[in-house]
């Protein structure tokens, strides 16, 4: 009874669609749907499953994302295994028109595993670190991808799309020079992150991730690896763990006032903080905080 009133009210709603919002995309995350309102401005009407505060890992199958797929045009997914909940929902949905887009397509991606993966490895990808979009480079690939997509449902506006690409591969190369200068600071500088999320940027910014405050990837702490942490920590004079602002801050204030250590909370995507208002402004959030957080510590 419950399946038969989800089709009911998808069919409903679909049905009172009009053509007059554009090309409807619906986004897994809010990093897909700001660089796609960048590429698509006013032809297209886009809508994120996952909010920048929100675990991107885990999200709850709900009617309400069944309905909002069975209205688009196009779904842009991260891929590797990151938006597996999508599946379900698409599936749901039953929008056979829908094109499904996998924006990793042409990422060169980090941490592919070399063995197989169970359950015993935590929270491993077997396709690799799905958290590719932190390199700024990253973003080009994601935005061709788009723009390819966009083009391919909408070829009357191929064009504009095209245009909008170029503008964005303009802008984010300037970006990427000016960010890269003034990171300088972050060369080689040692950090323990929460989760596995930073790889990408790392690589990006010359950081490097010396450990986690998770044991394995998506399993809490624990004591005994808390403590060896602390004693890392000590032993490598670490100044800064950084954390994804939906994670708890106990054991990292547990690690701070054994050891001293700065914890602070960074955006990992759009929306995670209120500056980190679109994609441009999610690197440079990051990089003022990092910057800030590392003069306090001086």
């Amino acid at each position: 009874m419950k399946k038969m009133l989800i089709n009911l009210l998808i069919v409903a709603l679909t049905g009172s669609a009009t053509s007059s919002a554009g090309v409807r995309v619906v986004a897994s995350t809010s990093d897909l749907k700001s660089i796609t309102e960048y590429i698509g401005g006013d032809h297209v009407s886009v809508k994120a499953i996952v909010s920048g505060k929100s675990n991107p890992h885990f999200v709850e199958v709900l009617p309400s994302y069944m309905v909002m797929v069975a209205r688009a045009d196009l779904y842009l997914s991260i891929g590797l295994d990151l938006d597996y909940w999508a599946k379900p929902i698409i599936d749901g949905s039953r929008n056979g028109r829908l094109v499904i887009v996998d924006c990793s397509e042409g990422i060169e991606v980090m941490e592919r595993p070399t063995v197989k993966v169970d359950a015993s490895m935590g929270d491993v990808h077997p396709q690799g670190n799905p958290h590719y979009w932190l390199d700024p480079e990253n973003g080009l690939v994601i935005a061709r991808n788009i723009e390819r997509a966009l083009s391919r449902v909408d070829p009357s506006y191929s064009a504009d799309y095209r245009k909008a690409l170029e503008s964005f591969e303009q802008e984010l190369n300037l970006k990427i020079s000016v960010w890269r200068r003034e990171s300088e600071y972050l060369k080689d500088l040692e950090i323990v992150g929460y989760h596995n999320s930073w790889p990408y940027f790392a690589r990006a910014f010359e950081v490097r991730v010396v450990g986690f405050v998770e044991p394995r990837p998506g399993i809490e702490p624990t004591p005994s690896h808390t403590a060896e942490l602390i004693e890392l920590v000590k032993a490598r004079a670490i100044k800064l763990i950084i954390k994804e602002p939906y994670y708890s801050d106990r054991t990292p204030g547990v690690i701070a006032r054994a050891t001293g250590v700065k914890v602070v909370d960074l955006p990992l995507s759009v929306g995670g903080t209120k500056q980190a208002a679109d994609y441009f402004s999610l690197f440079e959030t990051i990089l003022v905080s990092l910057r800030s957080i590392m003069e306090d510590a001086q």
